[in-house]
């Protein structure tokens, strides 16, 4: 808790609970802890893909994975919701989303992933076929960041980036 502490006081915009093995109480309640964090920059907190959690628990949003139900069933003023995308093909799939997060973009740095990375010629391409602002994801670090941003993506998402 005390990494997500910090960088929900040090301003992160969107933080997502990505605890898929938690029972439905026990996830609720670690959401409700993670809201009682002071929050002087308006982090937005999203609950991987349990909107009920999400709503029940007054977070910010959901982030819907691959094969989830589509986005646009959420859709409501001030509730984020962000999907995962892995090929850009999937741009369809974004109709509805806050936000996609597309990856990998390069080769995951906290995961083994058995998918290959996309690079960020994905990022243009998807970009032009979805009007939904991309968050580039996998293997992002301080070096490759900018290049994400520059190929078209709105911001960039991560485990390693931002570990303490």
């Amino acid at each position: 808790m005390a990494h997500l502490s910090h960088w929900i006081v040090e301003g992160v915009e969107l933080v997502q609970i990505r605890e898929r093995d938690l029972p439905a109480r026990d996830l609720a309640a670690l959401t409700r802890e993670v809201l009682r964090i002071p929050n002087p920059h308006g982090t937005k907190i999203l609950v991987n893909d349990r909107a009920d959690v999400a709503i029940v628990c007054k977070a910010h949003g959901v982030h819907l994975r691959d094969g989830s139900i589509a986005p646009a069933g959420f859709a409501r003023p001030g509730f984020i919701v962000t999907v995962s995308c892995h090929r850009i093909e999937d741009a369809e799939k974004a109709t509805g989303a806050s936000f996609v997060l597309l990856a990998p973009i390069f080769k995951p740095l906290s995961k083994m992933d058995s998918r290959p990375a996309l690079g960020t010629a994905a990022i243009a391409e998807f970009t032009r076929r979805s009007s939904t602002p991309v968050l580039a994801l996998g293997g992002i670090d301080r070096e490759n960041a900018g290049e994400c941003i520059a190929a078209g993506a709105a911001g960039i998402a991560g485990i390693t980036c931002f570990s303490l």
